[in-house]
C-alpha cells in the first residue's frame, strides 16, 4: 500500500539539469522532496527555485557529497527515512578510452555507481519495513550504445542497469521496486557545455545541436536533445504508487537513439 500522502522524495545531484526536473515533477504533485547537492549555497538556491516551480509539498535542501560514506550518512542523519528514492547524481566527460587512467575509472564508478548502491543499502530496508517504496536509477542510453568518447561513463551506467536488476530482485514481493530510467541526450547545462566544446562555440546552439545529433547521435528519432521535464515525466511516473507492477525494468526515454525494440 502507497503511504499517505505527502511522501518523501530525495533526487540526489538536483541541483540542476535533469534532477533538478524530477525535483519539481514530484514537489508539483505535493511531495515532500529532499534536494540534494554537494555545495549548500547550490543546494539552497535550487530548493528555491523548485518551490517557485510550482511546488505544492514542502522543499527540503540538504548538501552533502553522497558519493562519500561521510556524505551518505549525513544525509541519512538528515533525512532517516525516505519513500522515493532517485538515484540521479552522475557525472560524464570524453577521454579516449586508452588515456583513461585507473583514479578516473575508479572515481566514475564511485560517483555514477557506488553512490546509489550505498544510498539504496541506507534506505531500502526501511522501505521494505513499512511495505512500500521506489528506488530509481538514472542511466543512460550510453549503457547499451557505448559512446566511443566516454568508455568509462557507458560502463557506469551499464552497472547500474545490473545493480537494479538484482537489487529488484532482492526486494521481490515486498512492495518495493527499483527499477531503471534510460535518458538520451538531454538539454542540461553540462551537455551545452560538452556540445559546444565538441562542436565549437562559434556555432549558435540551435545549430550546434542539430549537429551534434546528426553527427554522433544519428540514430535519434527525435531530431533533437531531449528535454530534462520529459525524462522527469518519466520517473514520476516510476516512483508512483501506479507504477506497482514495473520492476527490475530499464526504461528508455532517449527520443529513440538506441535502436533496440526492447
Amino acid at each position: 500500500m502507497s503511504p499517505e500522502s505527502p511522501r518523501t522524495v530525495l533526487v540526489t545531484g538536483s541541483t540542476a539539469g535533469i534532477g533538478e526536473a524530477i525535483a519539481v515533477a514530484f514537489a508539483r504533485g505535493g511531495d515532500r522532496v529532499i534536494v540534494n547537492g554537494r555545495d549548500p549555497e547550490r543546494t539552497d538556491a535550487a530548493a528555491e527555485r523548485v518551490r517557485e516551480a510550482g511546488a505544492a509539498g514542502e522543499v527540503v535542501p540538504v548538501a552533502a557529497d553522497v558519493a562519500t560514506d561521510e556524505g551518505a550518512e549525513a544525509l541519512r542523519s538528515a533525512v532517516p527515512d525516505v519513500d522515493v528514492l532517485v538515484n540521479n547524481l552522475g557525472i560524464f566527460a570524453a577521454r579516449p578510452v586508452f588515456e583513461i587512467p585507473d583514479e578516473e575509472w575508479r572515481r566514475f564508478f564511485e560517483v555514477n555507481v557506488l553512490s546509489g548502491i550505498r544510498l539504496a543499502r541506507l534506505y531500502a530496508p526501511g522501505m521494505r519495513e513499512r511495505g512500500w517504496g521506489r528506488v530509481v536509477f538514472i542511466s543512460s542510453e550510453s549503457s547499451v550504445l557505448i559512446p566511443t568518447e566516454m568508455v568509462h561513463y557507458g560502463m557506469t551506467k551499464t552497472a547500474q542497469i545490473a545493480v537494479a536488476r538484482g537489487m529488484a530482485q532482492e526486494l521481490s514481493g515486498t512492495g518495493v521496486t527499483v527499477n531503471t530510467v534510460m535518458p538520451g541526450p538531454t538539454l542540461t547545462p553540462g551537455v551545452e557545455e560538452f556540445i559546444r566544446d565538441r562542436v565549437g562555440d562559434d556555432v549558435p546552439f540551435e545549430e550546434a545541436e542539430r549537429r551534434f545529433i546528426a553527427e554522433e547521435r544519428p540514430t535519434s528519432l527525435l531530431g533533437r536533445l531531449i528535454r530534462p521535464e520529459e525524462v522527469a515525466a518519466l520517473v514520476h511516473y516510476v516512483g508512483s504508487a501506479a507504477s506497482s507492477a514495473t520492476t527490475g525494468a530499464a526504461l528508455k526515454v532517449d527520443g529513440g537513439v538506441a535502436p533496440q525494440a526492447f
